[in-house]
C-alpha cells in the first residue's frame, strides 16, 4: 500500500521491475519499508570552508529525525556553496553570484533525477538560499528552505563585534590608526563559532524574506546556529515539512506576486541588504511572476524602516530572535497595512494566522514601532536618470545624505579603486566609479565591502565621497553607495562613457542618477567605445556570461 504524500517517487521504487533500483538503496542502508515511504531530498550546502555552512551537518541529522518521526524517509545531498566574506575583495568573489545558478541547477537536477515527494533545502550564506528557493519554484514539490541560523557576535573589551568590524578595522590598519595587534585582536574575535554573518547582512536579509515569503518555517528558521534550540526547531521544521508533503503544499501556492511583495515590506523595514533586490526578481522570475525594480522603490517608500539592526543600527540577528523574530515584525507590517495577510505560508497557516502568535519580549528595543520608526521610509531606493536608464540600487538606511554632487574618480575594477583609497589618494566629496564589474563584465558582479568599508573607516571620506558600481555591494556595505547600476559598463551602458572628472549628480528625493555630461558629448563617447574582451573565454564563466541577463533582470541565466 501505497504511504500517503508518496507520489512523485513511486516510479522509482514501486513494483518488481524497481528491484535493482531498491537494491542499490538498501545497499546504502534504507529498510524496505523505508523505500515505500515518501521520499524526501535534503539539499545541504554543508562546506568546512568557512563559519557559515560548517554546521549543516547537524543541523541535516535533526531535520532527518523529523522527517523520520513524522513518516518520510529523508535520503541527503550536497550542492556546492562559496563563501563572500571569504572570496571578498579577490578575483574568486566573481563566482558568488554565479554560484546562485549553479546551485538551483543542481539542486533541479538532483531533484528530477530522482523523483523526491519533497524537498528541504539547508543554506547558511547569501547565495545559496535564493538558490535553494529558486529551486523549489522551477520543482514546484512539496518543500522550504531552512536557514543554518546566525552567528553569535564576537566580543573584544566587552563589547559586540561582527565581520564588518574586520573589514573596516583592514581600512583604519591601512591609514595607521590601528596596529597589528589591534587588526589581529578584531581577526580573532569577530567570528566566534557556527553561523552566518550577524547582521542584517544578505544572508540573514534573505532568511528573513523567506519566512515573511513564507518558504521558510517562520520563527523556527530564524534560530541562531548555536542555540540550544536549534535541533528541537530543526526536528519540527521536518514534520511540518511532512505535513506539506501530506497535503501536497507546494512552492507556486506559497510563493505568488502578495507574498513576495510581503518579503520586499519586511526588507524594506528591516534595513535589509540590497541584494534582496536581485534574489527576488530571479524568485519571482523563476515563478513566471511580473515584478520590476520599481516595485521596491514603490514598497520601500510606504514602509517605515522600524528594525535597529547593524548595519544602520546597533543590533544583531540574535537580538531580533529574542525581541520576538519574524513573527512579531510580520504582525507590525500587518497591523500598519504593509502586509498581504490572507499569503499562504509552507505551515499551511496564512502569514496572519503566524503574526498573530507573535511573543514580544517585554522590554524590547530592536523592532519598534511603526509609530516610533528609526527612518519614515524603508531603506531601499531605485534611482535612474541617464547614468542608469534601467536603474540602481541604493540603500540608504544609514544613509545621512539625500543629494550628493561631485566629480567622478573613474576605475576599471575593484581592485584598483580599492589601491587608491589605501594609498589615501581620494578626494572628499569625490564620486568613485566602479566599472566593468557587472554580470557580464566582472562576470558576477563582485561585492565592494573591502573598498566601502575602507572609506566608511575614514571619517572625512565617509561623510562626503558618494561610489557607485555596476557590480554590487555587500549587506554589511555602509556609506552613500549605488550599485547594480543598468546597463552595464560591458555592453556600453552609459557608465562606461564616464570620464575622469566628470560631474556626477545623486538626486534621491527625486530619484535620480545623473552624468552631468551633454547628450551630443556621450554620442561621441559611444562611438568611440570599444568592449573588453572577455576576461574568461571558457568554463563556467564564459558560459554564465552568455546567458546573463541584466542587473535590472535579477541576473539570471532563464
Amino acid at each position: 500500500m501505497t504511504a500517503e504524500g508518496k507520489r512523485h517517487s513511486i516510479p522509482l521504487t514501486e513494483g518488481p521491475s524497481r528491484a535493482a533500483a531498491r537494491s542499490y538503496l538498501r545497499g546504502v542502508g534504507y529498510s524496505k519499508d523505508d523505500l515505500h515511504k515518501p521520499i524526501i531530498g535534503i539539499a545541504n550546502t554543508w562546506t568546512e570552508i568557512g563559519t557559515c555552512n560548517v554546521h549543516l551537518r547537524d543541523i541535516a541529522e535533526a531535520l532527518k529525525q523529523g522527517i523520520r518521526e513524522a513518516g518520510g524517509t529523508p535520503m541527503e545531498f550536497n550542492t556546492i556553496t562559496i563563501s563572500d566574506g571569504i572570496t571578498m575583495g579577490t578575483q574568486g568573489m566573481k563566482a558568488s553570484l554565479v554560484s546562485r545558478e549553479v546551485i538551483a541547477d543542481s539542486i533541479e537536477l538532483v531533484a528530477r533525477g530522482n523523483l523526491f515527494d519533497g524537498i528541504v533545502g539547508i543554506g547558511g550564506c547569501d547565495k545559496n538560499m535564493p538558490g535553494i528557493i529558486m529551486a523549489l519554484c522551477r520543482l514546484d514539490i512539496p518543500g522550504m528552505m531552512l536557514y543554518g541560523g546566525s552567528i553569535a557576535p564576537g566580543k573584544l573589551n566587552g563589547v559586540d563585534i561582527t565581520i564588518q568590524n574586520v573589514f573596516e578595522g583592514i581600512g583604519a590598519h591601512a591609514r595607521g590608526v590601528l596596529d597589528d595587534a589591534g587588526l589581529e585582536a578584531l581577526e580573532a574575535a569577530a567570528c566566534p563559532g557556527a553561523g552566518a554573518c550577524g547582521g542584517q547582512f544578505t544572508a540573514n536579509t534573505m532568511a528573513m524574506g523567506a519566512e515573511i515569503l513564507g518558504i521558510s518555517p517562520i520563527q523556527l528558521s530564524g534560530v541562531p546556529a548555536t542555540s540550544p534550540d536549534k535541533h528541537q526547531a530543526t526536528r519540527e521544521a521536518g514534520r511540518m515539512l511532512m505535513d506539506a508533503v501530506r497535503a501536497n503544499r507546494r512552492p507556486s501556492q506559497i510563493i505568488t506576486r502578495a507574498s513576495i511583495e510581503n518579503a520586499i515590506a519586511a526588507v524594506a523595514a528591516s534595513g535589509g541588504s540590497t541584494n534582496a533586490v536581485l534574489h527576488f526578481l530571479a524568485i519571482a522570475r523563476e515563478m513566471g511572476i511580473e515584478l520590476s525594480i520599481d516595485d521596491f522603490d514603490r514598497i520601500s517608500d510606504r514602509t517605515p524602516f522600524i528594525c535597529d539592526l547593524t548595519p544602520a543600527g546597533k543590533y544583531v540577528a540574535k537580538d531580533y530572535q529574542a525581541a520576538g523574530g519574524s513573527r512579531l515584525l510580520a504582525q507590525r507590517l500587518l497591523n500598519a497595512g504593509h502586509l498581504h495577510g490572507d499569503a499562504l505560508t509552507v505551515s499551511g497557516r496564512t502569514i496572519a494566522q503566524e503574526a498573530a502568535d507573535a511573543v514580544e519580549t517585554p522590554g524590547q528595543v530592536v523592532i519598534r514601532t511603526f509609530e516610533q520608526p528609526i527612518k519614515a521610509h524603508g531603506g531601499l531606493v531605485i534611482l535612474k536618470g541617464n547614468l542608469a536608464p534601467e536603474g540602481s540600487v541604493m540603500k540608504i538606511a544609514a544613509a545621512d545624505r539625500v543629494e550628493h554632487r561631485g566629480p567622478a574618480r573613474v576605475f576599471e575594477s575593484e581592485d584598483d579603486c580599492f589601491l587608491a583609497v589605501q594609498a589615501q589618494k581620494i578626494n572628499p566629496g569625490d564620486v568613485l566609479i566602479i566599472r566593468y564589474e557587472g554580470p557580464k563584465g566582472g562576470p558576477g558582479m563582485r561585492e565592494m565591502l573591502q573598498v566601502t568599508a575602507a572609506v566608511s573607516s575614514n571619517a572625512a571620506l565617509s561623510a562626503t565621497v558618494a561610489l557607485l558600481t555596476d557590480g554590487r555591494f555587500s549587506g554589511a556595505t555602509r556609506g552613500f553607495t549605488a550599485g547594480h547600476i543598468a546597463p552595464e559598463a560591458q555592453v556600453c551602458g552609459p557608465i562606461a562613457l564616464v570620464h575622469e572628472g566628470d560631474s556626477i549628480h545623486f538626486d534621491i528625493p527625486n530619484r535620480k542618477l545623473t552624468l552631468e555630461v551633454s547628450e551630443e558629448e556621450l554620442a561621441k563617447r559611444r562611438a568611440a567605445w570599444k568592449a573588453p574582451a572577455p576576461r574568461w573565454p571558457t568554463g563556467v564563466f564564459a558560459k554564465y556570461v552568455e546567458r546573463v541577463r541584466s542587473a535590472s533582470e535579477g541576473a539570471t541565466t532563464l
